[in-house]
């Protein structure tokens, strides 16, 4: 399910729990509704939301955390391709080839960890852990040096190319949803339990209504970032791989 959907949900529930309080306010005798009620009532809501806001600031942060590191890693692996097609390059003509398939394997890479994306233009999008990674590999292994200056640059063009495969391997591993789904539906119930009784005690009118369905928007929308952070190459915030796909200039 996506992000918008579940958020959507969250906000659906939290708006059906408000309109419960308001509901069992016409129909609850005013013994139930007495200053010590609402007084316990009161402490146990605080306990409810102070948990409640210690788990949306943890996911919120991990999520972020999460996210930061991947881009990071992406930012790495533009690095090292672009530092591969430098040492191709002063390498000399017999690299030609390696250099023009390295331009062949990025749409590969990029397929195997923007996997959703790719599935979305080509259903049976190539999804190895290691596509194009052992191709390029396989050529600069291929590479025969006929002095110190090309063997130094092959050494590290095997360094970088190893280095580049390892990084998108950890990212064709990540997980689709590292956020369980227990976690967010404890979140959704334990904020829909404090929008009830906020209605319990006053009596409703539309600026009440207006601000709730405010503030369950919003904590709708918390949900909604701490989802989607979570699913770094899909959803709204995904990271960007035009940097990556657009690394390498054509060869002249």
């Amino acid at each position: 399910m996506s992000a918008i959907a579940i958020a959507a949900i969250a906000f659906a529930s939290m708006s059906a729990f408000a309109l419960l309080g308001m509901s069992l306010r016409s129909i609850l005798p005013a013994r139930y509704l007495s200053a010590e009620s609402k007084e316990v009532v009161g402490l146990g809501t605080a306990l409810i939301a102070t948990m409640s806001a210690v788990l949306l600031g943890l996911l919120i942060s991990s999520t972020r955390i999460s996210y930061e590191v991947k881009r990071d890693q992406v930012i790495h692996m533009t690095a090292d391709l672009i530092e591969l097609d430098l040492l191709l390059k002063d390498y000399g003509p017999e690299a030609q080839p390696a250099r023009q398939g390295m331009r062949d394997t990025v749409p590969l890479m990029i397929n195997s960890i923007w996997r959703d994306s790719a599935g979305l233009f080509r259903a049976a999008a190539n999804t190895a852990p290691d596509a194009g990674a052992e191709t390029v590999l396989s050529e600069l292994q291929a590479l025969a040096p006929h002095d110190d200056s090309q063997r130094a640059h092959r050494d590290r063009a095997l360094q970088v190319g190893l280095d580049l495969a390892k990084i998108q391997l950890l990212l064709f591993a990540q997980p689709a949803n590292a956020i369980s789904t227990p976690f967010i539906t404890v979140l959704v119930l334990w904020l829909s339990f404090l929008f009830s009784t906020f209605t319990l005690y006053a009596r409703p009118n539309p600026l009440i209504v207006v601000i709730l369905l405010v503030c369950a928007l919003a904590a709708a929308s918390a949900i909604f970032l701490i989802l989607d952070l979570d699913r770094p190459f899909a959803g709204l915030l995904q990271i960007p791989s035009a940097p990556f796909r657009n690394a390498l200039p054509p060869l002249q």
